[in-house]
């Protein structure tokens, strides 16, 4: 894994410290019932500093998974 996606899983783990290593790429708000609304401003604002990107509103509504937000940084050229 490289450092750019180590660093993806570290905000998902920093914001749901109770998911295994081996959970977080399959997070979504479906099947992580802390995932709530303090834990998505959280978990944007940790992306949003960690891979200095503004994520804008119409992409906000559907970071609802670690996919989404893998491919959205995808998208966006921070992650490889």
């Amino acid at each position: 894994m490289d450092d750019r996606s180590a660093a993806l899983d570290r905000c998902f783990a920093a914001v749901f410290p109770e998911l295994a290593d081996d959970e977080i790429a399959g997070a979504s708000v479906d099947n992580v019932p802390e995932w709530d609304s303090l834990a998505s401003i959280t978990l944007i604002a940790l992306l949003e500093e960690e891979f200095s990107v503004e994520i804008p509103e119409d992409d906000l509504l559907e970071l609802r998974s670690y996919a989404y937000a893998r491919d959205y940084l995808r998208r966006e050229n921070r992650l490889p």
